[in-house]
């Protein structure tokens, strides 16, 4: 028994020393050590030994097991170390090699837009308001004086949830939860920035998803004359100061009187081009007084106040001043495109 149990440490001690990967040496581990290995059959054969041989052979057993272990221990500490420099060694670094350029991204176009919007709104003394895109029938269309059943409401064909729920139609549904919630029913001075949602076939100047900046300035002796400075004041800083404007009357269900304002063509300053299409103007957005239902269904008194709003298409400002023929191209996420309002900072 003895002589077989050093013939099998010479063996393992061997097949040890021959090992070259983690691998191999723990296949060694298992066919010596194992739970099927020679060194435990040994052991379970012990049993008939006699009691005299028995703790001299479970003695020796044991020396051979510790040997072979710490070779184990030790070969494998040698394959680790080797490793984990053949590991360094393939992935060093040439830290003398040139770096790579790194491409830095910027703020979207669209968002360049509004955040200069909102700069130059807040100059003029306006707070910013959000509000839910889902939104209830009541704020879309009822506290904006379009009852169930009002023709007005086909001018806006909406996604609808279920019979009170949508997605909002226009970011006017912020300035009736903002009317409905001044307690105190004093002057307001707002934009309310956000996406919308319509009905619409999308094509080069339509998307069923687009984004407003809607004003509303509630207080005495607010006049059609205080709306036109405010715009001018915008068409300057967002067109070039020599930009003009005119109001066309129009029709709004939430303002009366109503009107379209135009800027004049920046292409060729009024002038007439394939632009403004030899008008000499190009229409940008559309406002008016705040209709007083508007004012008397969210607790003011029309008597004593009125109020005027606007609403702006964000995409539509984008494609004037930056010269874009196609709305379409704001949302493809083509960097080609994107790269051109690159702004680092």
């Amino acid at each position: 028994m003895q002589q077989k149990l050093d013939q099998l440490k010479q063996e393992a001690l061997a097949s040890i020393e021959q090992s070259t990967t983690l691998k191999e040496l723990n296949d060694v581990r298992v066919a010596y050590l194992g739970k099927k290995g020679p060194i435990t059959e040994v052991l379970r054969g012990m049993g008939k030994l006699s009691a005299e041989e028995r703790p001299k052979m479970g003695a020796l057993v044991n020396v051979v097991r510790e040997e072979i272990t710490e070779k184990l221990e030790a070969k494998k500490e040698l394959l680790e170390e080797e490793e984990v420099k053949a590991q360094l060694a393939s992935e060093s670094i040439d830290v003398t090699l040139p770096g790579r350029p790194v491409s830095k991204g910027s703020r979207h176009p669209l968002t360049q837009i509004v955040e200069e919007m909102e700069d130059l709104f807040i100059g003029m003394g306006y707070s910013v308001m959000e509000g839910p895109e889902v939104e209830k029938d009541y704020y879309n269309f009822e506290a904006l004086n379009l009852p169930k059943g009002h023709p007005a409401r086909d001018m806006q064909d909406s996604f609808y949830i279920s019979d009170d729920l949508l997605m909002r139609t226009h970011t006017s549904t912020v300035q009736a939860r903002t009317m409905e919630g001044n307690v105190e029913k004093g002057p307001i001075k707002i934009i309310c920035p956000g996406k919308v949602y319509r009905r619409d076939s999308d094509d080069a100047t339509h998307s069923h998803q687009f984004m407003q900046i809607e004003g509303l300035v509630i207080g005495k002796d607010i006049s059609m004359a205080n709306l036109k400075g405010t715009l001018e004041v915008f068409a300057k800083k967002m067109f070039g100061e020599e930009r003009e404007i005119r109001l066309r009357p129009s029709f709004f269900p939430f303002t009366e009187p109503s009107v379209e304002i135009d800027i004049s063509c920046k292409m060729c300053n009024g002038k007439g081009c394939s632009v403004c299409k030899n008008t000499g103007w190009i229409e940008v957005l559309g406002g008016g007084m705040v209709h007083p239902n508007v004012l008397e269904m969210n607790g003011y008194n029309a008597k004593e106040l009125s109020g005027f709003a606007f609403g702006i298409g964000v995409e539509r400002i984008a494609m004037l001043r930056y010269g874009v023929d196609d709305i379409r191209h704001f949302y493809t996420n083509d960097s080609r495109f994107l790269q051109q309002f690159s702004v680092h900072e």
